[in-house]
């Protein structure tokens, strides 16, 4: 399957991701180690022809490099940190993990699950097929139970996943990675809406929050032809307010500020930063 035909859009942008999780798995000081990143590349030969091929050609996209290399930054971090997001919250007692917008990621297969754990993977069709048919190839086990659900985000998800066998009966860790930035305000909420009416006290949630990268530098984004294919896809998402409308509906959330958690990584943040990452508790008995 060519991604030319099967991943565009927003579709593409795991294959993005994939592409950032392969070069930091190859890093003496990784965060993290992704064995499968690079097959999800090899089988999408030509997906990213803008690609450099050289330090000179990076150094000669100006303003693009840079933006690059805040998003490959931010992606780095954020996979890290929502890794020992779930672990933590495996361990704390949330048998049941759900990733919304699962992407190309491969969490059911590389970290250390504890016993017992069953994770829903939900995405696009176009993008769990494609992921199913690399992982096959790989002959990938998985180090829990997974089960992928295809379903669009932007609508009504949640029959499909409680037809997959989701039990909303136990304690469930949530996780919306990179999602949030690519639905409205109104989509924004109609999900999280459907995570609280899904989630017993005692689950929890994360996803990213505020911006990604200097404001300055994303309003220039959206000027760069290079970026119309990603920058047309961006939304207002949850917005500002999410800690508050969280805590209107039954959360009790933290936001874990980007420059801190790069710092507790040793790995500083290169250049502006005003955003995080925003975990939260169900509330109740």
């Amino acid at each position: 399957m060519r991604p030319q035909n099967a991943l565009k859009g927003v579709a593409k942008t795991a294959l993005g991701m994939a592409m950032v999780r392969a070069h930091e798995s190859l890093r003496d000081d990784r965060l993290f180690s992704d064995p499968y990143a690079q097959r999800f590349l090899d089988a999408a030969p030509g997906a990213f022809p803008e690609q450099p091929a050289s330090a000179e050609d990076l150094a000669a996209l100006g303003p693009l490099a840079s933006l690059g290399a805040v998003f490959a930054f931010h992606g780095v971090l954020r996979t890290r940190f929502f890794d020992d997001y779930l672990i933590a919250a495996t361990a704390a007692g949330c048998p049941q993990v759900v990733l919304l917008a699962a992407g190309l990621d491969t969490r059911a297969f590389r970290l250390p699950w504890p016993g017992g754990v069953r994770v829903f993977e939900l995405d696009l069709p176009e993008v769990l097929a494609f992921k199913e048919a690399v992982l096959d190839r790989a002959d990938a086990l998985p180090a829990c139970e997974r089960k992928a659900v295809p379903a669009d985000l932007r609508a009504r998800w949640a029959g499909e996943l409680v037809a997959a066998g989701f039990d909303h009966a136990v304690p469930t860790a949530w996780l919306a990675e990179g999602l949030l930035l690519y639905l409205t305000a109104d989509e924004a909420t109609r999900l999280l809406t459907e995570v609280g009416e899904l989630s017993r006290p005692g689950s929890r949630l994360a996803f990213e929050h505020g911006g990604i990268a200097d404001p300055a530098l994303l309003a220039q984004a959206r000027g760069m032809p290079a970026m119309d294919e990603y920058a047309s896809l961006w939304r207002e998402g949850p917005g500002e307010d999410a800690p508050g409308w969280l805590s209107r509906h039954g959360w009790q959330s933290q936001v874990h500020d980007r420059a801190e958690v790069a710092a507790s990584y040793g790995r500083p943040v290169p250049g502006p930063s005003s955003g995080g990452f925003l975990t939260a508790i169900r509330a109740g008995r």
